[in-house]
């Protein structure tokens, strides 16, 4: 009796370890998720950067522009 037990404690543990051969590399096989894209790619901030730089031009401009023309005079 104690053979048979033996035996098929061998048995059970061959198919076992069989089925986590063949189980074990799918649970490898899962990876990660990749990692989120930029939110800015930098063009936007750049454009921004733009778009203040052209403010204070056009601000500049009409702050000088009439110091500029009284200056002049045409009479």
């Amino acid at each position: 009796m104690e053979v048979i037990m033996s035996r098929a404690f061998f048995c059970f543990l061959a198919v076992l370890a069989i089925f986590l051969a063949i189980i074990s590399p799918s649970v490898d096989a899962q990876s990660t998720a990749p990692a989120p894209g930029p939110t800015s790619d930098g063009t936007s901030v750049d454009q921004g950067i733009a778009y203040v730089l052209m403010l204070v031009a056009l601000v500049l401009t009409y702050l000088i522009h009439p110091l500029d023309a009284s200056s002049y005079n045409f009479f």
